[in-house]
């Protein structure tokens, strides 16, 4: 072998060595970072931003107004059931929606549209409709706490849940189209992420961790002692 063939032997081992190890530091770095990426990305698709919170409440929201509507249509058709079951509904209403979902709704969002001079009337309204639902809701539990109703509080209590998912079915649909998109384009992405963190604190201190599930599966208790859970028997044909 030539000094020119040992020399050439060497500087191939040279970089034979030397891409082996970009390739192994490469790798290692590789493995380190992909499981924080990995964690980043999950760490996404757990956050929840404000209005996503708030239409996910709303979901709850509705699926009570369906058990308003099954108690009023089982009062109109006189058709009895334990009034506890309504009154427990309401309950849920006044914690979950008025005591905490609304509250959310006049503490962050309310007041950065006024302050802005946005939507400012939608709001008015918005916030004027809360208050006649609490009332609806107080006159509600008043009346259920009761065992057995008479004819007339069985007329009065058709009359509060018909007024009340009159009200709230135009009112969460105004908020989910209207209010919520909007809210984005008023605040800066910090905030808007911030508040979203802090909804979710707020959430866990008033119900804990998983305080939303919590009620969820509260409501499902309900529509089963209802019969009014399952998911297929609202198709309208097969």
């Amino acid at each position: 072998m030539t000094n020119n063939d040992k020399a050439a032997e060497g500087n191939g081992r040279r970089d034979f060595i030397h891409k082996t190890l970009k390739v192994v530091v490469a790798s290692s770095l590789l493995t380190a970072v992909m499981p924080a990426c990995k964690q980043e990305e999950n760490d996404r698709d757990k956050s929840v931003s404000p209005p996503e919170d708030l239409m996910q409440e709303h979901g709850l929201l509705n699926r009570i107004l369906l058990i308003y509507d099954h108690c009023r249509t089982s009062l109109v058709n006189k058709q009895s059931f334990d009034p506890a079951f309504l009154f427990n509904s309401a309950g849920i209403i006044r914690t979950f929606v008025e005591d905490y979902h609304e509250k959310q709704e006049e503490n962050y969002l309310f007041p950065r549209f006024q302050k802005v001079n946005q939507l400012v009337d939608l709001v008015e309204v918005l916030k004027q409709q809360h208050e006649a639902g609490r009332r609806i809701t107080a006159q509600v539990m008043q009346l259920t706490k009761s065992p057995s109703l008479t004819d007339n509080e069985n007329q009065k209590l058709i009359t509060l849940l018909t007024a009340f998912n009159t009200m709230y079915r135009p009112h969460e649909a105004r908020e989910d189209t209207v209010l919520f998109p909007a809210f984005r384009k008023i605040v800066s992405k910090h905030e808007y992420d911030s508040l979203g963190e802090e909804f979710e604190n707020n959430e866990q201190k008033h119900f804990g961790k998983d305080g939303f599930e919590t009620m969820v599966n509260k409501v499902a208790n309900i529509e089963k002692q209802f019969g009014i859970y399952e998911l297929a028997q609202f198709t309208p044909w097969p």
